[in-house]
This record gives structure tokens, C-alpha cells and sequence, in this order.
């Protein structure tokens, strides 16, 4: 019987890769974009809003790889990501320069407006880590800061991103927040519901598990 269950798992291990290389999600949509200090370098009202190719929606996860140099302890990198709907909502991730490495987490929404849902002033995020923000429409918003998950499940109604926007000085006569390197960050988005076989793994796992238990309590019986 033990022979049976290794038979088992390693035909799950070795038809779930051919699935996920012939039945891919159509709705899947990948963007990645990187945005070079000087971007950094201009005060929040300055900061011009970009636009995305194409609108991430339903399931969607921005990962931000920060490389950016910091020109002075004060300085900052704020990303912020618009709704398609109206970019008078839009979820702020802020990143401060070495050695406190700040970080911060704010949202605003019509009903609202502009709420810190978490703020951390030393040692926010890790420059050897990458930093994930996610959202479903069924679990909210979720934010990891490279070591730990610091917002979690937060509802903040329907968001799909459009759009996003780039700053890094408080104030016009301050010296710039940057001086080198880039932000790389990277888009990923799909609606599950889009693909049959999405949860194939999962329902090959719990196949196993059943077998197993059987196994278990037909052994323990005899």
C-alpha cells in the first residue's frame, strides 16, 4: 500500500504541469514596468498619473522590486495605485530611505477619504525582499512588506487599476529623494473563474489525502 500512495503522488506532480502548460488562463494579464529615480524626484501635486495598458481587475498582485539609491535620510518613494472607476480612490505604498527603511500603507475611498491603515518607522520593508500588494473582490486588499504580511484582507470595495503615480519629495525646496537605481514593478492580474482547471492541483491533493486516509485506518483496523 505504501508503494501506491508514492504512485499516486508523483502522477499528480507530473500531469499538473502539462495542464498549466496547455489550459492557461485567458483573462491573465501581465505588465511590468520600471520606473527610474527621477521620477522620485517631484512633490505629490507635481506627480503626473500614468496610465496602464490595459485595466487589472477581479484578482490582481503588484509586486514592487525597490532599487532605488536614496539621496538624503528624509527622502521617500511613494507608489500609488488608481481605480478605474474614479482615481479620487487609489491605495498609497510608501518606502522611506536607510537605515529606518519607513513604510506605510494608506488607502482612500469616497466614503472614507485618506486612512494609514499601517505605518512602520523602522525597518517598514527590506531591500533584499520584494514587497506584494494583492486584492480579490472577495478577500480585499493584502499587503506584504517582504518579511511579513501587514495589512491583511482589508475591504475596500471593488478596485481594478488603471493607472498609478510616482513621488518622493514633501516639499518643492527640500533636495531631491533619489539620486539612482529604479523601482521595477511588476502587474499580474486575472479573473479564476476564467479557468476550469485552476484549482486541477488542489483537487489532485485532496484525492491523495482521502487515499491516504483510507490507507491509515484500513492498516489500523487490521
Amino acid at each position: 500500500m505504501k508503494y501506491l500512495f508514492a504512485v499516486i503522488l508523483l502522477a499528480g506532480l507530473s500531469i499538473t504541469p502539462a495542464f498549466a502548460q496547455d489550459l492557461k488562463n485567458p483573462s491573465l494579464i501581465i505588465n511590468n514596468i520600471e520606473i527610474p529615480s527621477d521620477e522620485f524626484n517631484r512633490i505629490q501635486r507635481d506627480a503626473p498619473i500614468v496610465k496602464l495598458d490595459e485595466v487589472h481587475a477581479v484578482s490582481w498582485q503588484v509586486t514592487i522590486d525597490n532599487n532605488l539609491l536614496y539621496a538624503n535620510p528624509n527622502g521617500n518613494a511613494v507608489l500609488k495605485l488608481y481605480d478605474a472607476e474614479t482615481h479620487d480612490e487609489f491605495i498609497e505604498v510608501g518606502m522611506g530611505s536607510h537605515p529606518d527603511n519607513k513604510f506605510w500603507v494608506a488607502v482612500q475611498t469616497p466614503k472614507e477619504g485618506y486612512i494609514v491603515v499601517h505605518r512602520d518607522l523602522d525597518r517598514g520593508w527590506y531591500p533584499q525582499a520584494k514587497s506584494i500588494v494583492s486584492y480579490t473582490d472577495r478577500a480585499g486588499l493584502t499587503v506584504n512588506n517582504g518579511a511579513r504580511i501587514v495589512v491583511t484582507n482589508l475591504d475596500i470595495g471593488v478596485f481594478a487599476i488603471d493607472a498609478y503615480s510616482t513621488y518622493g519629495m514633501e516639499g518643492s525646496t527640500e533636495p531631491p529623494a533619489v539620486n539612482s537605481g529604479s523601482m521595477l514593478v511588476e502587474f499580474l492580474s486575472g479573473d479564476p473563474s476564467k479557468n476550469v482547471f485552476a484549482l486541477f492541483p488542489f483537487f489532485v491533493a485532496a484525492g491523495i489525502g482521502a487515499i491516504v486516509g483510507f490507507l491509515f485506518i484500513t492498516k489500523k483496523r487490521t
